[in-house]
């Protein structure tokens, strides 16, 4: 009876303490009212038993069990009751997270006539507000707002670098500093249950602007958990929907999961006040939508090795026609001002020129070997293979009409700091790019361009550093050597590897300063 008594001594002290920076005064001062009677209860039991220990013959201790059946139920409720009220003042409340990082960029690209251009300190800032919201045990939402912009005005007084050029094309505007508006990086609903249709199958699904960038295993270097899907040939933002089975206990095989993924990156509707009276009709003068289509799916995954996979199919990808290109570089030639540069860019336009097959095949182990050393259990290494496959129309793509494929090599490794292994992490990563290798990571964050992009060899070195609970500091470089033309361009002629290389390769030396809590 004692230890019982003790027992729920605990479990009130525990109740009492949950629930102290509650409002419901009243609830508090039941709880302590029969904390109290508790504590009476133990010292009189603790009195009888001295007495029994001083006589010779044991006394018979009478203890009133229904009292104590009583207050054990009455604690329950008050104690489910509070808890219920705890959690509801806490879900009626946004949860915000902030991700503040200031960063300094050493850029520099050699061109092939021997020439550079240079920028030894572009100075920027990158601030993403996560907030989140979980309504019930089903559904939550999840949304990311982001600002991301160099320092100070730009050279024109434009406050944007955005024209000429793309930086703020939908796929991007995160991802590039622009000016100092905040945009939607994410925004999207999340449905859970565990059982679908009856069977031990657990699932989601969820619609909106996509959690697709700084996915694995480019969040590795990111220092960040991973988003969805594969960077290896997604890492592009865009709006869509997901479906999520969990399917360990239909397949046996342990962590294994199948998610089907689509979206939009690109809508031709027509603008509300275009004077035609038919706002958001289909554009017939314009490219037709942009939509993309697949799966991730991750076949085995114990905790320490896994399997990941992703295949996507878009339709419709937009690039540059031969003329358009041939116009645009004879435009250039002769420009002599600013006003005429931007005309012949203005005289560039999108064009429809065939789809594209996506496909990955990683290996991740987190952790090496089983106990051989403290420092190989912080280890991680991964192995991708990428490829991708053109399906041209009549314009044809990458400045080819045939279907031509591509693939592209990932490797990379993270390690503790041979210095502060508890608090540092360096890592080394490497990919090699075919002569018609062609990603979608447009959103790679990356101010020299995509690495992953990269026909020829990239190789990047990096250290992460946490000095606090919220403060963490970073340093990277990373050389990208070019072998063929047109990485990182869109779909058209503009993206043809047989042209001369204009940028031979690029660098970028970087450290930052990043606050996330």
């Amino acid at each position: 009876m004692k230890k019982n008594l003790i027992a729920l001594s605990c479990v009130a002290a525990f109740a009492t303490t949950s629930f102290s920076s509650d409002v419901n005064t009243e609830m508090f001062k039941q709880i302590q009212a029969l904390k109290a009677q508790i504590e009476a209860l133990e010292k009189k039991v603790a009195a009888q038993e001295t007495v029994q220990i001083q006589k010779v013959e044991p006394a018979v201790t009478t203890v009133d069990e229904k009292r104590i059946e009583k207050i054990e139920k009455k604690l329950d409720t008050v104690s489910k009751t509070a808890t219920a009220a705890k959690i509801q003042s806490a879900q009626d409340n946004l949860k915000w997270d902030v991700d503040f990082r200031t960063q300094v960029d050493n850029i520099q690209y050699k061109h092939a006539d021997g020439s550079k251009s240079e920028n030894n300190a572009l100075l920027t800032n990158r601030l993403w507000l996560g907030a989140k919201y979980k309504a019930d045990d089903n559904s939550s939402f999840f949304s990311k707002l982001s600002y991301n912009k160099a320092f100070g005005d730009t050279a024109n007084h434009s406050q944007s670098n955005t024209n000429p050029g793309y930086a703020n094309f939908d796929w991007v505007t995160n991802e590039n500093a622009t000016d100092n508006t905040i945009k939607v990086k994410e925004a999207y609903w999340l449905y859970t249950k565990e059982r679908l249709f009856g069977a031990d199958i657990p699932w989601a699904a969820s619609v909106g602007r996509r959690p697709s960038t700084d996915g694995l295993p480019i969040n590795i270097r990111n220092d960040q958990q991973p988003n969805s899907p594969l960077s290896h040939t997604v890492d592009v933002e865009f709006d869509g929907f997901s479906v999520r089975l969990d399917t360990e206990n239909l397949t046996g095989f342990t962590g294994s999961w199948f998610k089907i993924c689509g979206g939009r990156g690109l809508t031709n509707a027509k603008p509300r006040f275009d004077m035609s009276g038919t706002a958001y009709s289909s554009d017939e003068e314009k490219n037709v939508d942009i939509d993309m289509l697949g799966f991730i799916a991750v076949p085995y995954d114990n905790g320490q090795y896994s399997v990941h996979m992703n295949y996507a199919r878009a339709w419709n990808l937009v690039g540059f026609t031969n003329s358009q290109l041939g116009a645009y570089q004879t435009a250039m030639s002769t420009a002599s001002t600013p006003s005429q540069t931007m005309d012949a860019y203005s005289n560039l336009s999108f064009n429809d020129v065939g789809d594209m097959d996506f496909a990955t095949v990683l290996f991740k182990t987190e952790g090496i070997g089983n106990g051989i050393s403290d420092y190989l259990d912080s280890t991680i290494a991964f192995a991708s293979f990428a490829a991708s496959k053109t399906n041209p129309n009549d314009k044809g793509m990458l400045g080819s009409q045939d279907s031509e494929t591509g693939t592209s090599v990932w490797l990379g490794v993270n390690a503790p700091c041979p210095i502060l292994p508890d608090s540092a992490k360096i890592g080394l990563e490497w990919n090699k790019g075919s002569k018609y290798w062609r990603s979608m990571t447009y959103g790679e964050d990356t101010y020299a361009g995509s690495k992953i992009a990269t026909r020829g060899q990239a190789w990047e070195v990096y250290r992460t550093q946490k000095l606090t609970d919220a403060l963490s500091f970073g340093l990277s470089y990373v050389y990208m050597d070019y072998k063929y033309s047109g990485s990182g361009a869109f779909f058209g002629a503009d993206g043809n590897p047989e042209t001369a290389l204009d940028v031979v390769s690029a660098q970028d030396v970087r450290a930052y300063m990043r606050y996330k809590f």
